[in-house]
């Protein structure tokens, strides 16, 4: 498992002016947080790691390497860097879960018998439909 306050350290935020509703308050101040973190430089991590979240999380990563994540739920921008660096967080935890592998099983005979009976309904039901013979 990696060093979570050294993940933090790593993380570059960026406060940009929000879109959307909010009046006058969006265009005055820059609440909305851009979080920047480069899995290709990052000490935190082994390589075993990186490799890890490079293959489950390739559709979040960047060409240059880096996972990318916005926050502006809120009008805070405290809150949104709080909000999106417990995102970030939940986001490296869950690609480096491994998962169980899985274990096959048989069809139960209670189940077998369920389709076939479902199957003969439905023979039953397209016969009843078609034309009688002359």
């Amino acid at each position: 498992m990696p060093d979570y306050e050294a993940l933090k350290a790593e993380l570059i935020f960026k406060a940009v002016k929000s879109s959307g509703p909010g009046g006058q308050h969006v265009n005055k101040t820059a609440s909305k947080i851009i979080l920047n973190f480069n899995l290709e430089n990052s000490h935190a991590l082994s390589e075993e790691e990186k490799s890890r979240i490079s293959i489950k999380l390739a559709s979040r990563i960047t060409n240059s390497g880096e996972i990318i994540l916005e926050s502006g739920e809120t009008r805070s921008q405290h809150k949104n860097k709080e909000l999106v660096t417990i995102r970030f967080l939940q986001l490296i935890k869950k690609a480096l879960k491994k998962e169980k592998p899985r274990k096959k099983t048989r069809p139960t005979k209670a189940s077998k018998l369920k389709r076939l009976r479902s199957k003969k309904i439905k023979s039953e039901k397209k016969i009843t439909r078609q034309k009688p013979p002359l």
